[in-house]
Formats: structure tokens, sequence, C-alpha cells
């Protein structure tokens, strides 16, 4: 019987997401991959001792990388210098390198929610009387803050910010949140929250050919060959899409808010994805 290609699955089951168990798409998912792969589950932190034994190490719900800053510094440096296979590759310039691409899709009038990572750069952003300050690496919320915009100034220097660390984003009046959810470049499903205040309770959503047109923009961007992305956006009150970030590491999927259809179409694309980038 010929060997199956071998696949090291890296994710935290403990992880205490808000509201929801990661672990549960973690367990579903792997489970359906077995069918097409050896695999085997290991914690982010043991995955560079680890993963030359696999042909690809599968980065998965693995908690933000800023709970274990120097254990995925290593995995990737292991990666790079191994020529190790990762999924999603170790290439992508959004979220996987820090939220800097952010600022940089501002200034080359990209849709995003206008941000600057300077307050000498505060006559970029439209004025409100509200706006997010957030560490460049963050996730899941984790330090941001909302201050006033008569506040802002002392409240960046009462906090001695490095200025290359933080963003700056005026807080948006928006409708509600929509993701749109890749493998590889294909387009695969959309969720949205409708109501704001409750960003993870998500449900169906339709995309318009406008709103693909706007999330793959963002994928076309980033160009990684393989893998699984999730675009974030809002619906401003004018009607617009700006992007709020593009997951590029371990997107949380939100699965169990899909059809069974759309479940197993997902995993269908997700192993082919995983097959050709090992070819």
């Amino acid at each position: 019987m010929p060997s199956r290609p071998t696949v090291l699955y890296v994710s935290d089951l403990t992880y205490p997401a808000k509201g929801r168990r990661y672990c549960d798409e973690d367990i579903y998912l792997t489970s359906e991959l077995r069918k097409t792969f050896d695999l085997a589950i290991c914690h982010p932190t043991d995955a560079a001792q680890l993963m030359a034994g696999f042909d690809t190490a599968v980065i998965r719900n693995s908690g933000p990388v800023i709970d274990y800053p120097e254990a995925y510094r290593h995995f990737r440096e292991q990666a790079r210098t191994t020529g190790q296979r990762v999924y999603n590759p170790l290439t992508g310039n959004a979220d996987m390198a820090g939220k800097q691409y952010l600022v940089d899709l501002t200034v080359e009038g990209y849709p995003v929610i206008p941000t600057i990572d300077s307050p000498q750069h505060l006559d970029r952003l439209p004025r409100t009387d509200e706006y997010v300050v957030k560490p460049k690496t963050g996730a899941d919320s984790h330090g941001l803050e909302f201050v006033s915009r008569d506040a802002l100034p002392a409240r960046l220097a009462d906090k001695a910010i490095d200025n290359a660390d933080v963003l700056i984003q005026p807080k948006i009046d928006f409708r509600y949140e929509v993701s749109f959810y890749f493998v590889d470049h294909d387009f695969q499903y959309a969720l949205h929250a409708p109501d704001p205040a409750h960003r993870w309770e998500l449900t169906w959503y339709t995309p318009t050919t406008a709103d693909l047109e706007f999330a793959q923009t963002f994928i076309d961007w980033n160009s990684l060959d393989h893998g699984i992305q999730r675009v974030d956006a809002c619906r401003t009150q004018s009607g617009d899409l700006l992007l709020v970030e593009l997951e590029d590491l371990n997107p949380y999927l939100s699965l169990d808010r899909t059809p069974e259809r759309t479940r197993e179409e997902f995993v269908t694309a997700m192993t082919a994805s995983i097959e050709r980038s090992l070819a």
C-alpha cells in the first residue's frame, strides 16, 4: 500500500476564545483530513521540534502568536532553515507579518479602515470624536483602546508608546461586519454579524459581485500560492466596504455556522490545496 502524505496539525485545543470553542473546529477538520493524510496534532510550542518528521505543518487554530512569541520566532526560523513545508506558507504579507500592512495599504489607497502608526500623521485620518489605538502585534482585541480626540495626544504620551509599534484608526460607525473565506485564491463562503455589538454571532451572508471583487482584491494583493485566508470587512453607513484585517496565518473559520454541504466543500478544497502545496 503506497504511503500517504504526513501532516503535523498545529493547534492549541485549549485556547480560551470568547464565546467560541476553537477546538471543535479542529476536531472536525482533523477527522476529515485523516481520510487523506496520516495526521498528528501538536501544540504550537512543540511544532518546531516535531515538524521535521512530517511532509508539512498545517497551522490552524493555534491562538495569537503574541502568547508565545519566542516559540513562534524559533518555529519560523527552523522552517526557513530546513526548508520545511508549512501551510499556510510563512510568506504572507498580512496578519502573519504583523499589522503594518494596514498602514501600507492606506498609503497605497486601498479600501481599508484608514490607519497610521504615528500621532504626527493624524491629519491623514478623517476627524472623529473617538480613535482606536492598538498594538501592531495584537490579536483578538488584545491591547485595544478607544480614546477621545482630545485625549489622544496625552494618552499616547502617558503610555510612552513607541510609534513604530502602535496603530491609530478612526472609530468607524459601521452597519455590520462581514468575513469572506478563501482557500488558495478561491472564494468558499461568507458570514456576517448583523449586530455590531455581537461580532461573533455570525449568520450566512450572500455576497454581491462587488463584495467578491472587494475581497478578491486583497487575496490577490497577498499573493499566497496556497492556504486559507479570511478577509474581514465592515459595511459603513454609506454602504462601502472597508478592510478590517486580512488573516493569513490561522484564521478561525466558524464552520459551525455554515451548512453541512458548505463544510464538506471546504474540506474538499482544503484537502486539494494541501496536496497541491506538497507537489
